[in-house]
């Protein structure tokens, strides 16, 4: 975490006005955001489902990138008083506009993983 004063927090700030991308990149920054946005929009809209979705993110790490995108704006998050309870996410249309650049990037990404791969034959 940044201290709020520190040098290097205020030139983020200004490089992050300066530039969309920049912008852009910091509200998708985290190990897990872009997965969670990329399987909310699939369908996985629960907690349950992301986890056993991504086994290797620890229920501490997904609880707090769930909350940061929520808080973002990217996701929402729908209580249901139920018992037991019942938490649902969905991407907002915000989010939705991200989806047609996330699928662009899975392209990129696996074009270049396969060209990757097979240089490593």
């Amino acid at each position: 975490m940044r201290k709020i004063n520190s040098t290097n927090n205020a030139n983020k700030i200004h490089l992050e006005a300066m530039c969309p991308m920049l912008y852009a990149m910091e509200q998708l920054n985290g190990r897990w955001k872009i997965l969670l946005l990329w399987y909310i929009n699939l369908g996985a809209n629960r907690f349950g489902k992301l986890k056993q979705t991504i086994p290797s993110i620890t229920t501490k790490m997904l609880t707090q990138q769930l909350r940061e995108l929520e808080a973002s704006g990217l996701i929402s998050r729908k209580i249901f008083t139920e018992i037991p309870p019942r938490v649902e996410y969905a991407l907002t249309a915000k989010a939705k506009t991200l989806v047609p650049i996330l699928t662009e990037l899975n392209k990129w990404g696996m074009k270049d993983k396969k060209k990757l791969v097979n240089s490593l034959h």
